[in-house]
């Protein structure tokens, strides 16, 4: 592999990307540091051995090591002076970075053992891949860099993350799921085996954090979301029905009366005439 690096300088606010990698084969005692960096980066040791200064500590690294660089600390690593390592490098940014990697071991300790690890080697593989192609390169990069993070959480899981961490999370990917998926049918336990816990666990769950069931929950958002369309729409009510995962509308009806106090049709007739009455003047 010849060295190479890559670079990406813009769109910074994304949940997550690459914004540089790269490859070196790396002279006997060559340096870098002391410096800070704005992002977070990931060096695979694939030859050779250095050292690594973090924290006030100093970690003297081999092959199949990785260490992580913090953005804002201030940094140091040297190769041997005798075996001289090589490495290649993925660096992230974004505002979910920190969170993905927090699922890891590696913000507290700062350095892992790759091994022998062929995934993870892959992926450094595939980001040296990406960097020949003519255009659109960052896409591809983003998505590697996504099945990088979810390798990492799967070989070094912070096993010290809170349980009530983990229970917010349980709920916040449930509610993720229901209002990207609202106008689809949805059992609880396909939520359920999306998330890979019990139902029963996932409906006590959910309703100690929202203080409703996870069937209320998603009747309210799918109604709400039928409001929207019946105030912003001329579309008809057995096509917003449908739009809302309903396939009867006359179930759709009743559900929506039962809720709001008033027909789908009272409902928008209400928003419209709202809509078009003149602003009240305030006594002069």
């Amino acid at each position: 592999m010849q060295d190479y690096i890559f670079s990406n300088d813009f769109s910074r606010n994304i949940d997550a990307m690459i914004y540089t990698c790269g490859f070196e084969n790396c002279a006997p005692g060559h340096s870098y540091g002391p410096i800070m960096r704005n992002g977070y980066l990931i060096h695979y040791i694939l030859e050779g051995r250095g050292i690594y200064k973090a924290r006030g500590k100093i970690f003297r690294l081999k092959k199949g090591d990785a260490f992580l660089i913090c953005p804002g600390e201030l940094i140091y690593y040297e190769a041997d002076a005798k075996a001289p390592w090589s490495y290649t490098w993925i660096g992230m940014q974004g505002i979910k970075v920190e969170g993905y990697l927090e699922r890891t071991i590696l913000p507290q300790c700062l350095i892992c053992h790759y091994g022998d690890d062929k995934q993870l080697l892959s992926c450094h593989e595939k980001m040296f891949e990406a960097d020949t192609l003519p255009r659109n390169k960052d896409l591809i990069m983003n998505s590697i860099l996504y099945e990088y993070l979810f390798l990492l959480t799967l070989r070094f899981p912070n096993s010290q993350l809170s349980l009530n961490e983990k229970k917010s999370d349980y709920v916040e990917e449930a509610l993720r799921y229901i209002e990207s998926r609202y106008c689809d049918p949805i059992a609880i336990q396909d939520l359920a085996d999306h998330l890979n816990i019990n139902r029963s666990y996932l409906h006590r769950l959910f309703k100690s954090f929202t203080g409703i069931s996870i069937q209320n929950y998603l009747l309210d958002y799918r109604l709400r979301q039928a409001c929207i369309l019946l105030k912003n729409t001329s579309l008809s009510i057995r096509v917003i029905a449908h739009s809302v995962s309903y396939a009867d509308p006359l179930y759709f009806s009743k559900l929506f009366h039962q809720k709001k106090g008033m027909s789908p049709s009272e409902y928008r007739k209400l928003q419209q005439n709202e809509k078009h009455q003149p602003p009240s003047v305030p006594p002069g």
